[in-house]
C-alpha cells in the first residue's frame, strides 16, 4: 500500500470508529495531522481488541504483534534478518502510519508499549481492584494518548505531562460510565472494587443491567472523581499555548458527556451525533482558551 494509501486508510479508520479524535484533528495544522491521525489509529487497534475476539489468547496475540512492530523484534530473526512481523508492519497501513510517526521524532516507543501493556487488562474480564488501579490504568492509556499528542505539537514538559494525567483520568472514568453497558453485557467489570464494595454494589447485578440506588451512589462518586481531574486539567490549560492547547481539544467532549450523564441511566448512557461533536469542537477551537 502506498504512503497516500494508508494515511487515508487511517483517516477513515478514526473517522468511523473515533469519531472524537478524528474531529479534533481537523483544527490542527495540515502537517501536524498526520501523525495525530497514525496516533489514533493505532489507538483503535489496540484498545478495541476485545471487540473482535472470543477468547483472551487471540487479543493477547495480537497485542503482542503491536509490541513486536514497535520494538522491531518477533523472537524469530537473527544475522540483521527482516523480521516476519517487520514484513507484516509495512503491509498494514496503520503499523506503517505509526512507524513513520515515531521515526520522525513525534513518538516514544516506551510509552506505545505500556499503551499496550495496559490494554491487555481488556482480553480478560478481571474485575478492577481498586481506584488506584484504574487512575493507572487511565493513565496509562487516556492519559499518555494526551501526551503524545501534546508531543506531536511541540510540548514536552513537566506541566503537560501533569495536564495529561488530569484529562486522561478524566476522560477514562468518563469513559467508563459511557461503556458500562458493553461492559457489563460481555461480564466486565471496570467500576474499581474498593468503589462499589463501599456501596454495596454486587457484580453480578450489574452484569443484569440492574439499576439500583448503590449503583447510582457508585456512579455519582465516579463523576465526582472525574469531574475533580477536569477541573484540574481545565485551570492548567489557561497556562498553555495555544497551539500545544489543541493536543487537549477532546476533553471538551469529555466535558460534555460528562455533564450528560449527570441526568442519563447508568445503562442508558447519552449518545451524541457526529454533528453535534464537531460542532463542539469546533466553537472551543473558535474560542480559545477553551472552556467547553
Amino acid at each position: 500500500m502506498s504512503d497516500d494509501a494508508a494515511q487515508v486508510f487511517c483517516a477513515d479508520l478514526v473517522r468511523a470508529r473515533d469519531f472524537t479524535a478524528y474531529a479534533a484533528s481537523l483544527f490542527v495544522p495540515v502537517e501536524k495531522r498526520r501523525a495525530l491521525l497514525a496516533l489514533a489509529a493505532f489507538n483503535v487497534e489496540v484498545a478495541q481488541v476485545r471487540d473482535h475476539i472470543s477468547q483472551p489468547l487471540p487479543g493477547e496475540i495480537r497485542l503482542q504483534w503491536w509490541r513486536d512492530v514497535l520494538t522491531g523484534t518477533d523472537g524469530g530473526s537473527h544475522d540483521g534478518a527482516q523480521t516476519d512481523t517487520q514484513n507484516d508492519a509495512k503491509a498494514n497501513p496503520v503499523a506503517a502510519e505509526l512507524l513513520r510517526a515515531v521515526a520522525a521524532g513525534d513518538l516514544t516507543v516506551d510509552t506505545l508499549v505500556r499503551l499496550i501493556d495496559a490494554h491487555v487488562f481488556d482480553v480478560y474480564d478481571d474485575p478492577m481492584p481498586d481506584m488506584a488501579a484504574l487512575e493507572a490504568h487511565c493513565r496509562d492509556t487516556s492519559a499518555a494518548l494526551y501526551k503524545m499528542r501534546a508531543q506531536i505539537l511541540g510540548g514536552t514538559s513537566d506541566d503537560i505531562s501533569r495536564l495529561a494525567d488530569h484529562a486522561g483520568i478524566a476522560e477514562g472514568l468518563t469513559d467508563i460510565m459511557l461503556a458500562l453497558p458493553r461492559h457489563a453485557a460481555r461480564r466486565q467489570l471496570y467500576l474499581p472494587g474498593d468503589l462499589i464494595g463501599a456501596h454495596g454494589v454486587v457484580a453480578e447485578e450489574v452484569f443484569l443491567n440492574h439499576a439500583s440506588e448503590r449503583l447510582d451512589a457508585a456512579l455519582a462518586h465516579l463523576r465526582g472523581e472525574a469531574l475533580s481531574q477536569l477541573e484540574k486539567a481545565f485551570a492548567m490549560l489557561a497556562d498553555v499555548p495555544p497551539a500545544i492547547r489543541m493536543a487537549f481539544l477532546p476533553l471538551v467532549q469529555t466535558k460534555k458527556m460528562l455533564r450528560q450523564l449527570e441526568s442519563s441511566k447508568p445503562f442508558a448512557p447519552p449518545l451524541v451525533s457526529r454533528l453535534s461533536t464537531l460542532w463542539t469542537l469546533w466553537r472551543a477551537a473558535r474560542s480559545q482558551p477553551f472552556k467547553g
